[in-house]
Order: C-alpha cells, then structure tokens, then sequence
C-alpha cells in the first residue's frame, strides 16, 4: 500500500469541536497553541529532576484512534506521564488538557500560564529548578493519579466541571463521524487510522483553497457530503470549481487527483439529485481521458489520501464496472480476515465487502447499494466477473 504499519505520524494536529470557531494546534510536543497565538508549554518535575517536553528525547506522541486526541508520553524514572489534549462542547466549549501519572511517585506538572479551568488551585510554592515565564502555575499529581485542567473557548479562568467526556468516548465520537463516509477494517491500523484522522482534519479545518488546489477541494466538499452535509448547499461551490478543473485540464491534461476530484464532483451532484450535472462531468472526464490516470505509488498527503486507499479496495472504472483490489493483496495482508463498507462504486453506488479466507483461498462476500453496477476481479483474480447486488464467491489463491 505504499504506507508502512505503525502509528501515525503527526507534524501538528488541529483541535476544537464542530459547530465552533476555537480551534488550537498540538505540535508534536504537546504544545498548545490557539488560533489567537495563544500558547501553553508544560514541564514535569520528576524524582530525577525537571523533564521539559521540548527537548527530551523519550517523547512519543500518537493520535488515539486516529482522532483529534493526542496523547503525548514522556518518560520518567518508572514509567510516562502521559499528556492528552482534546476538546469538547460542555460548558461553551473547552479544551481539555489530562495530565496522567503513570508512574510509582508523585510529580509536578507545570503550565506556562495561568488562563485555564481547573477543579483545584494551583500550588502556591514557587516554581524552582527551571526558567518558566511569569504566570506559570503547577499542580502536584500522585502516584497513578490524574490532572485535568481546561481551556475555556470563552476565554477567562475559573471551575473546570467535573463530569467531562473522557478521551476514548471523544475519540469514538469522531470516529463514528469519520466512519459515516467509509468504514475500514483493515489488518493495517495505521491506514485506518490515517483515513480517520484525515476526515477530522477537514472536517475542523475545511477544504483546501480551490486556488491552490482545485481538485482537494473538490475532494474535501465531497467527503463532507458523504459525513452528512448537505449536498444541495454545496452545488453552487462544487459547479465553480469543477468548471476551473475542467478549464485546467482542457490545457494541461486531466491527471489523477483531477480525474478523483471531477469523481468527487459527480458524487455530490447525484447526491444532490443534480443527475445532468453529474451526467456532464462524467462526460468531461471521458472526454480528457481521465479515466485511466495512473494513481501515484505514495500515499499523497491531505484529503487525496482518502481515494488513493479507496481505489486500491474498489476502483470505480468505465462502463459501470468496479474492480475489487486492482493492484491485489499487499503481502502482509495474505491470510488476514477484513473488511470495507461503502465505497464508491460509481457516481451513484457504493459497494462493500469482506475477505475471510478459506485455507489458502480468499472468499469474497460483497453487496451493492445504489445503482447497479458490475464487479470484477483485480490483479488476483482477473478472470472473477459479477453483475450481482450481492453475494459471495471463492477467489483463486493468490501467487506468492
């Protein structure tokens, strides 16, 4: 697949929740910097000595689930501290900073400001042992024991509630969002994860500036559609800028993110009952031969990761026709039970399906929703053909 296993990997990570305009970026330390410039670094006071996150190098940072959590974890004589940032809608809106000792002693963690929501005073001993700016505060944390402090989206200090959604059910909120579009279950997380934690990123972010590219945007207002936005409230948007891709290709070619974002456009025109725009940009794409673009070996980065997956699990093809793992098993996943549901068959379907392998055959079970459209067998199985809106079938075995 071009992607190797493991966790994420996380440059910044953006914060907030929807329906808000407070947003914060989590860099890959842990610091927390609001779109206002506001930042807030922390310190840890082990047994040992001080530990700052900015430069230790037994950080690690993953995101939990692949969702807008992150769980920073520095090490300390016995064990981490573990920081997590995430945000929810209670009380107006408030990012949550949880500070956990995971370790046998007591600690101290110290916050560059004093701006936050907390359900106890800070300790009122002066901060000695490292240089901090004037205002910091800390906050002693047992053994095993939990800190919670906030940032309001209001601005201002004051009472942190005390009955929060915890890390987990915030990151299953957004998966489940996420997962609206497409669900993965896939033998390799970090892909699930990655497709995940692109959605959210759009869904807090928004699509990308068509004048910088057209086709993610068009990418983007799509997989919006496909988590529950109006279709109908982005034809306007969606008409304007797949007439610049068009206008683009006309001179320069249609490549691949072209041909996937004039495809998003299709979707969201169907999905908006718009049946001869959607008519009209599948003829487009036909005509400038998009169709066949080669997608690239790497995974890009942004929203065009989303159909670079998609399409090596089902490629929409010509003619009403999706092929099933064009490119095949990737090598790692022989022998492994999982399982898509709905991708994009075409502008109109979506197919989902599963592998669960019967000794060292794969059986295919698959079911269509929307139009009919016709399946076929990818580099495994090239000669498998089914007109089917359901049903299972035993692939050959595949090749070493």
């Amino acid at each position: 697949m071009g992607q190797q296993e493991g966790t994420v990997e996380i440059a910044g990570t953006t914060v907030g929740v929807l329906g808000g305009s407070w947003r914060a970026d989590v860099d890959d330390r842990g610091r927390v910097t609001t779109w206002e410039g506001d930042a807030l670094d922390w310190w840890i006071a082990a047994e040992d000595r001080w530990h700052d996150p900015r430069h230790e190098l037994t950080v690690r940072q993953q995101l939990l689930e692949g969702t807008p959590v992150v769980e920073t974890r520095l090490r300390v004589p016995g064990g981490d501290v573990i920081h997590r940032v995430y945000a929810v809608a209670d009380a107006g809106g408030v990012t949550v900073i949880e500070v956990e000792n995971d370790s046998p002693a007591s600690v101290a963690v110290v916050f560059s400001h004093d701006r936050l929501l907390s359900t106890r005073p800070p300790a009122d001993v002066p901060i000695e042992g490292i240089e901090v700016p004037a205002g910091a505060v800390s906050f002693p944390i047992g053994h095993h024991a939990t800190l919670r402090v906030g940032l309001s989206h209001r601005g201002g200090s004051g009472m942190l509630p005390h009955e929060l959604p915890t890390p987990l059910s915030v990151a299953r909120g957004w998966t489940r969002r996420a997962d609206a579009a497409s669900r993965l279950v896939l033998p390799d997380s970090a892909l699930v994860e990655q497709m995940v934690s692109t959605r959210c990123s759009l869904l807090l972010n928004g699509p990308a500036d068509p004048k910088q590219d057209a086709a993610a945007t068009l990418v983007g207002l799509s997989e919006l559609v496909r988590m529950g936005a109006d279709a109908v409230d982005l034809v306007p948007e969606v008409a304007t800028v797949a007439e610049r891709l068009g206008k683009s290709a006309r001179t320069c070619g249609l490549d691949w993110a072209g041909a996937v974002g004039l495809a998003a456009a299709a979707r969201v025109f169907a999905a908006a009952d718009e049946t001869k725009a959607a008519a009209d940009v599948e003829a487009l794409t036909a005509r400038l031969g998009g169709a066949g673009a080669p997608a690239p070996s790497e995974a890009p980065n942004g929203i065009l990761f989303v159909p670079w997956l998609e399409q090596r699990l089902a490629r929409p093809s010509s003619h009403g026709t999706c092929v099933l793992l064009p490119e095949g098993f990737p090598a790692s996943w022989l022998g492994a039970n999982w399982e898509v549901h709905q991708l994009p068959a075409g502008p109109r379907s979506t197919v989902s399906f599963a592998l669960r392998w019967h000794g060292e055959r794969p059986a295919l079970l698959w079911e269509i929703s929307g139009d009919p459209v016709a399946l076929a067998g990818g580099a495994h199985a090239p000669e498998w053909r089914s007109e089917g809106v359901s049903g299972e079938a035993l692939w050959p075995q595949p090749s070493a």
